[in-house]
C-alpha cells in the first residue's frame, strides 16, 4: 500500500517520523532526513476480551482527533473505539538529546464492564537481497536488524506477553500471536503485552520505544543500549522536549504577531509557529542540507521524490529562516553544503541529499546555480557580516564564470552547453525565470563586489584580483543588457503586450512573476509586465481564488499550489495593491491543512490542502509573505 500523504511530522537532528492523520507511523528516518528510511510498515493494536486485533488506525469503530501539544512537535492522537468505548490517547514524541521514538499510549475504559486487553506491535522493514532483515527476541521487546543498521522496539515496564519471529502477517488479525523461535530470518515480527483488566473509568498506560542504531557495535553493545534506555525517565524526556521546542519558539518569534482578533488571524498565527518548528525537522545540521520535504514516494510512482536538497527551494527557505533568526544554519548551507557539492566548473546539479551526496538526477536547471547567488548577497544583506561575503566569495566567483558561459551559449546560439529544464523540471529550453535569476544573480554579485570595496587584498593580496573584478564586472553589466533585450526580442507573447514562459510554447506560467519578484529585471507596474499579470489571472486563477503553476499543468491534476497564490501576494505588494495581495494570501490560510501545515498544492474541490503536506518552500514562502504584509501595514 503506497503512502503518499505524511499529515504530521515530528523529529530531532537525527531523526524523522511521520503519520498520518490516525496516527500510524508511516516513516522513520535516521541519521539523516533522507536516508535511511526503516519501515515498510508499523502497526498497532489491542486485543479487548474476546475481538480480534482492533488496529488503532483502522477499524470501522475509531473516531480521531489529532492535534501537537502547544507550540511543540509533540504528537496527539486520540482513538475512540466506540464499539468497546476505548478510549486511547497515543503521544508521540522524539526527545531532544535520544535517537530514539516515544509511542505513550493512555488507555480510559468508559464503557461499564470490564475490559481486558493486550496490546500489539507489529512491525515490517524495508528488506533486500542485498541487505536482509532478520529479526532477536529481547526479553521486553524485539531487535530487529540488517547488515547495516539494528531497530528495536521495547516497551520500558513491562515484559513482553507474547511474539512471534516468523509469519506474524498471517495471523495477527486474531490478536493471538506466539512463536517458539527467539531469533529468525524474518522482516515482519510482533510482539504483545498484558494491559490486564481495565475496570470502568480507570485509566492505564504503556509506553512503546523505538530505537534506531547503525550497525556498528556488537549485539550485546546494543543490548546494553538498550537497557540504558530502558531505564531513562520518560516523564523526564516528555517534560524536556516540550519545554525544548516552546523556548524554540520564542527564540525565532521575530515577527512578533499582535494577538487574533478572528479564526482568521488565529490560523495565521498558528502556521506561523508550525513554519518555526518545520524548518529545523528538514536539516542536516551537520552540513546545512535542507530537505524541500519528508519523503512521500519511494518507489517513483507519481513523482521523482521529495526528500533531496534543491538549491532553487533552500534559497527560500533560508532567507525564511534569515528573517526568523536561523542565522547558524542558512549559513551551513551555504559555507558548508554549497561549497562541497558545487561542481567543478562552477553549476549545482538539479538535487543532492541532505549529507551532500549526488541524488538521482534528471538534468539541471540553471535557476538551481544563479539562485545561490542570489542567496548568498540576500543573506550578507541581512546579516552585513562581512566574513560570511569572504568565505563564498570565491565560490560566487565561479558559479557567475558558469553563468557567463551559459548566457553567452544562449546569445549566441553555440550549442556547446547543455539544454537547461526550467524551475519545475518538465520543460527543456530557454525560459523567462531562469534568465530572470541569472539577471539578478549578476546584479547580486555586482553588490558583493562593491561590499568587498577596497578590501580585495584581503582576499588574495594580488593588484591583479583588482584587475580581474573590474574586468567581470564589466562583462557582467554588458550581459544583464544582452540578458533585457534576449527577453524583449524572444520571450514576449505574438501580439508584444505580455510576456511568456519560455521560446517553445508561450504559455502563461506565474514563475513568470519571477522577473519582477524576487528578481528584480523589471518593475511591477511596467505595462507589459501589468499585462501579463492580467493574462495570468485570467488563464491561471481557479474558481476558488487558488492559482495554478501553469497553462495545460496536469501534475497530480492540476490543482492550485500555494506558492503561485504567495507569489502573486508579493507581486501585488510591490505593485502598491494590498487588497489584491490579502486577497492571494486568504486562499493559502484557509487552505492549510488541520495541523496548519500547507501543501504543495490544493485539492479545490474540498478546499483542503493536497499531495505533498508540509512543503518547504510553501512554508518558506508563508514567511517572506507575511514579513512583507506586516511591514506594509505599519
Amino acid at each position: 500500500m503506497e503512502k503518499y500523504i505524511n499529515e504530521a511530522i515530528i523529529g530531532n537532528e537525527k531523526v524523522l517520523a511521520t503519520f498520518t492523520n490516525k496516527g500510524e507511523l508511516q516513516r522513520l528516518y535516521y541519521p539523516d532526513r533522507s536516508f535511511r528510511q526503516f519501515l515498510e510498515y508499523s502497526h498497532v493494536g489491542v486485543k479487548v476480551n474476546d475481538s480480534g486485533i482492533i488496529y488503532l488506525h483502522d477499524d470501522i469503530n475509531n473516531v480521531y482527533k489529532q492535534s501537537y501539544d502547544e507550540n511543540t512537535n509533540i504528537l496527539n492522537t486520540e482513538i475512540v473505539n466506540t464499539y468497546f468505548k476505548l478510549k486511547i490517547l497515543q503521544t508521540d514524541f522524539v526527545p531532544i538529546k535520544e535517537n530514539i521514538l516515544v509511542r505513550r499510549y493512555t488507555l480510559v475504559n468508559e464503557n461499564t464492564i470490564d475490559l481486558d486487553v493486550k496490546f500489539l506491535v507489529h512491525q515490517g522493514l524495508l528488506t533486500s537481497r542485498n541487505n536482509s532483515v532478520g529479526c532477536k527476541l529481547h526479553y521486553n521487546g524485539m531487535i530487529q536488524y540488517a547488515h547495516d543498521f539494528m531497530i528495536s522496539t521495547i516497551c520500558n515496564e513491562r515484559k513482553t506477553f507474547g511474539h512471534q519471529i516468523h509469519g506474524s502477517i498471517n495471523n495477527i488479525a486474531s490478536g493471538e500471536i506466539g512463536d517458539k523461535d527467539y531469533i529468525g530470518m524474518s522482516s515482519d515480527s510482533s510482539v504483545s503485552y498484558n494491559i490486564d483488566i481495565i475496570k470502568p473509568g480507570e485509566k492505564k498506560k504503556i509506553d512503546i520505544i523505538i530505537i534506531m542504531q547503525e550497525n556498528d557495535m556488537a549485539m550485546s553493545k546494543f543490548e546494553d543500549e538498550i537497557e540504558r534506555i530502558r531505564k531513562l525517565d520518560l516523564n523526564t524526556e516528555y517534560t524536556k522536549t516540550k519545554s525544548y521546542w516552546k523556548k524554540y519558539i520564542k527564540q525565532h518569534d521575530e515577527l512578533k504577531l499582535k494577538e487574533p482578533r478572528n479564526a482568521f488571524e488565529s490560523k495565521i498565527i498558528d502556521i506561523y509557529y508550525r513554519s518555526i518548528l518545520l524548518f529545523p525537522l528538514f536539516v542536516n545540521q551537520e552540513t546545512g542540507g535542507i530537505i524541500a520535504s519528508a519523503e512521500i514516494d519511494e518507489d517513483f510512482t507519481k513523482c521523482g521524490r521529495y526528500s533531496y536538497t534543491w538549491a532553487r527551494d533552500a534559497i527560500f527557505i533560508t532567507q525564511a529562516m534569515d528573517i526568523l533568526n536561523m542565522k547558524p544554519e542558512v549559513e551551513r548551507f551555504y559555507k558548508v553544503f554549497c561549497k562541497k557539492t558545487q561542481s567543478k566548473n562552477g553549476m549545482w546539479e538539479q538535487r543532492f541529499f541532505p549529507d551532500m551526496r549526488l541524488a538521482p538526477c534528471w538534468g539541471y536547471q540553471i535557476d538551481e546555480t544563479a539562485s545561490v547567488i542570489y542567496g548568498v548577497y540576500t543573506h550578507y544583506k541581512k546579516t552585513k557580516d562581512f566574513k560570511f561575503i569572504k568565505d563564498t566569495i570565491k565560490m560566487c566567483e565561479n558559479a557567475t564564470e558558469f553563468l557567463k558561459k551559459y548566457v553567452n551559449d544562449i546569445i549566441n546560439e553555440t550549442g556547446k552547453i547543455h539544454v537547461s529544464y526550467d524551475l519545475w523540471e518538465m520543460n527543456e529550453g530557454v525560459h523567462l525565470y531562469s534568465l530572470a535569476s541569472i539577471y539578478s544573480a549578476f546584479e547580486c554579485m555586482l553588490k558583493l563586489y562593491k561590499a568587498i570595496g577596497k578590501s580585495v587584498s584581503d582576499f588574495e593580496n594580488n593588484r591583479l584580483k583588482d584587475e580581474k573584478i573590474s574586468k567581470s564586472k564589466v562583462e557582467i553589466e554588458k550581459m544583464q543588457r544582452e540578458i533585457k533585450k534576449y527577453i524583449e526580442e524572444n520571450l514576449t507573447s505574438e501580439d508584444g503586450k505580455s510576456y511568456v514562459r519560455n521560446t517553445n510554447d508561450g504559455k502563461m506560467d506565474i514563475s513568470i512573476l519571477g522577473a519582477v519578484v524576487p528578481f528584480d529585471v523589471f518593475t511591477p507596474n511596467e505595462k507589459k509586465i501589468k499585462n501579463t499579470v492580467d493574462r495570468i489571472n485570467f488563464v491561471l486563477k481557479t474558481y476558488t481564488g487558488g492559482i495554478q503553476r501553469f497553462e495545460g499543468d496536469h501534475y497530480m491534476n492540476g490543482n492550485p499550489w500555494p506558492i503561485a497564490n504567495m507569489w502573486m501576494t508579493l507581486y501585488y505588494i510591490k505593485a502598491g495593491d494590498m487588497n489584491k495581495a490579502k486577497k492571494c494570501f486568504e486562499f493559502v490560510v484557509k487552505t492549510a491543512s488541520s495541523l496548519n501545515f500547507l501543501g504543495e498544492q490544493v485539492d479545490n474541490s474540498k478546499m483542503k490542502a493536497n499531495w505533498v503536506y508540509a512543503l518547504g518552500w510553501s512554508h518558506a514562502m508563508f514567511i517572506i509573505v507575511l514579513k512583507e504584509i506586516l511591514k506594509n501595514e505599519k
